[in-house]
């Protein structure tokens, strides 16, 4: 005899509980799976993104680490030839990146203690900045015998500060001053070339420039080799005589330029 329907539902009721019992763990495992394909797909996607990021990477990333770079503050504060502009200088001027270096000696003596760069430093600001009136010193970096590199012109060594180092060709390039005299014969310090070596890496590195390259750029002016307006092909690592008249940097220095470039090169991974 049927039961009565008050005495049904509580049947129906516990039979739709042992129903709904029996499909949690199918439940569980459809959704375990549709989580797993979920963290799968995450996972590829995350990967995907990564390796997007290391392809992006290798394609532009020929650089090189930032070499240790002692603050102007170091030689403009200190004893000695202490100079107004050189503590106090003007407001820099900027270009929107280097894409060229040019290499210098300061026509200084050779053989003297590293602790004394600052004092030659600040000796070589005041000559600039006194009797040739320029504004700041000319060098955007200088580097000594036993390879400390120094901040030369104001502005942030990390930005493309329009230096005054090479007639006609100081924007978009950056000046590097080796502290002493290398002409025909002189020895050339293995750290001193290293150090500059280290810094052209880096510097042309932020804008993707391979130092054994050429570039071109636009002479601003008639005293340097070639009439204002023309767009010269150089160097991206230069001597300061490729740009302007003189034997600068010496023909000792000039001599180990195409070893600079390339261990510049290294430097930055490139092969």
């Amino acid at each position: 005899m049927p039961a009565p329907p008050s005495e049904r539902r509580p049947l129906l009721r516990t039979r739709g509980v042992r129903i709904a019992l029996a499909c949690v763990p199918g439940l569980v495992v459809v959704l375990v799976l549709v989580l797993c394909v979920r963290g799968v797909e995450s996972a590829v996607e995350d990967k995907a993104a990564h390796d997007a990021v290391v392809v992006r990477r290798g394609v532009v990333s020929y650089t090189a680490d930032r070499p240790h770079i002692v603050p102007r503050s170091v030689w403009a504060r200190g004893e000695g030839e202490a100079n107004t502009s050189a503590r106090t200088p003007p407001a820099p001027r900027y270009d929107d990146k280097v894409v060229a270096v040019f290499i210098h000696h300061t026509d200084s003596p050779n053989t003297y203690d590293c602790a004394d760069a600052p004092r030659i430093i600040r000796y070589l600001a005041a000559g600039q900045t006194g009797n040739r009136d320029w504004d700041d010193i000319g060098y955007n970096f200088l580097v000594d015998r036993c390879g400390t590199i120094y901040e030369g012109r104001a502005g942030g060594v990390d930005r493309a500060v329009t230096g005054a180092h090479t007639q006609g060709f100081n924007h978009r390039t950056a000046g590097i001053a080796a502290l002493g005299t290398f002409t025909a014969g002189v020895p050339v310090p293995r750290a001193m070339t290293d150090a500059i070596a280290a810094l052209v890496a880096w510097k042309l590195g932020l804008a993707g420039i391979d130092p054994r390259a050429t570039v071109r750029l636009t002479s601003s002016n008639s005293h340097s080799r070639y009439p204002a307006g023309t767009t010269a092909r150089l160097p991206a690592l230069a001597g300061h005589k490729d740009g302007y008249m003189t034997t600068c940097p010496g023909a000792a220095l000039s001599a180990r330029l195409p070893q600079i470039r390339q261990a510049a090169a290294r430097l930055q991974g490139r092969s």
